[in-house]
């Protein structure tokens, strides 16, 4: 045996287990760790730093070409009637969805108690009013707002850029089209390399939840671990209101349709995605559902694919709980209403640009709690915070992937009622 299958035999084991598994067993022995040797365990804090460097190394990237490709990937040629209320049904649920989690995270007020160790500078941040918050979504320039890392003012110029390519592409001009055509496949490829990378990087997650974790349990004992619980269920109650409330009630009140009968169709789907936590890998069953559903097949064929990319109502409910939970946990105390507002907005945006794959909301939320003043950075309270949410983002993941799926079979369903693109024959 070769020197070189050796090597290979030695740490196939580790990439060969599941990775849900391995961040978990991180989590507890994480846990462990900090427990058991306190004070002690401290030398292991760089491993965990790293992480989180990894972690904000393609935030920036990944804003920027994930939001460019989701944006310029709808055409305004297919942006009628049924594609203007579509997205706009999509961008309300989400803002409702952020609402909900942020509801959910006042009531059940989940709390790591980490306040006693954040920094004092930590503890003293202010919220910007909101009308200079709004005015500062335009940047006076991109690469300054990129290299700040001034995360609405990007969304917006990444937007901005995203609908231009859009139209460039279907111009009539062909050396306009040629160049939409360039910038979009180079914004593709760099956000193929980015959710590559991303990969990668989550190979290390398992050792940096870990490291990050036994810090946070060895300064803080074992008050931390009943938060989690709360953190979870916080999540899934925000979820099942938002079906239940908001899906239920626009299919029933404002599309008058029989609300069993779409939960019936609804179940496949729901039950795929929050096995397999991929809107994306999902598809192909939502469409079997729509059709079941008497969806239009233009109707759909549009507007599910369009769902998975920019509607994630689960995800917002996660935003909103979790970034309450690591608020709580490092200031002591909530969000202001200007900041909730920063939230709900950088949320909603953010959410155009997510990619439909298992994990993505965990990067999303860098975005949200840096909108607010709540960076991770190595060696903060905040990272802490963070990982101990990472640790439980696999279960957290399957329910609010499963919510973005109804959603989008919901709001697809709602439209085609309302255009007349339903066959109402098959929900009698």
């Amino acid at each position: 045996m070769s020197e070189r299958s050796s090597a290979k035999k030695w740490y196939s084991w580790y990439f060969d287990f599941n990775l849900l598994y391995r961040i978990l067993i991180g989590l507890v022995l994480g846990i462990i760790l900090g427990l058991v040797f306190k004070e002690k365990i401290l030398w292991i804090t760089p491993f965990g730093d790293l992480f989180v460097r990894l972690l904000k190394m393609i935030m920036m990237p990944i804003i920027v070409s994930t939001l460019i490709v989701g944006a310029s990937s709808v055409s305004p040629a297919n942006l009628g009637k049924v594609g203007i209320r579509i997205i706009i049904f999509y961008l309300l649920t989400s803002a409702v969805a952020v609402v909900i989690g942020l509801a959910m995270g006042v009531i059940f007020h989940p709390s790591a108690e980490l306040a006693n160790v954040a920094d004092a500078a930590a503890r003293d941040v202010t919220a910007p009013k909101l009308s200079a918050t709004l005015l500062a979504i335009v940047p006076t320039s991109v690469m300054q707002a990129i290299v700040n890392e001034t995360v609405l003012a990007v969304i917006f110029a990444a937007l901005l850029i995203g609908i231009a390519i859009s139209y460039l592409r279907i111009s009539g001009d062909e050396r306009k089209e040629k160049i939409a055509g360039v910038l979009y496949h180079f914004f593709d490829g760099v956000a193929e390399v980015m959710m590559l990378i991303i990969k990668g990087i989550m190979q290390y997650a398992p050792i940096g939840v870990l490291s990050l974790v036994a810090v946070v349990f060895a300064t803080n004992g074992p008050k931390v671990v009943g938060s989690l619980g709360i953190v979870t269920a916080a999540c899934f109650i925000g979820y099942a209101l938002h079906v239940i409330i908001v899906y239920g009630g626009l299919v029933k009140f404002y599309a008058r349709l029989p609300i069993k009968r779409f939960f019936r169709d609804a179940k496949d789907p729901f039950i795929t995605a929050f096995v397999t936590r991929s809107s994306n890998g999902t598809l192909p069953v939502t469409m079997e559902s729509a059709e079941n559903l008497g969806v239009h097949k233009d109707i759909y064929s549009f507007s599910l694919p369009l769902g998975a990319t920019i509607n994630m109502d689960g995800t917002a409910i996660y935003q909103g709980v979790c970034a309450t939970f690591i608020a709580l946990s490092v200031w002591g105390h909530g969000f202001s209403i200007s900041q909730m507002g920063i939230i709900v907005v950088t949320a909603t945006l953010a959410s155009i640009g997510t990619a439909g794959v298992p994990g993505a909301g965990a990067i999303m939320l860098l975005l949200v709690l840096d909108s607010v003043g709540l960076p991770v950075t190595a060696g903060s309270v905040v990272a802490g915070a963070y990982a101990m949410i990472l640790g439980i983002d696999a279960l957290l993941d399957m329910g609010r992937t499963a919510l973005n799926v109804t959603g989008d079979l919901a709001c697809t369903t709602i439209v085609a009622s309302k255009m007349k693109e339903l066959d109402t024959a098959k929900w009698k």
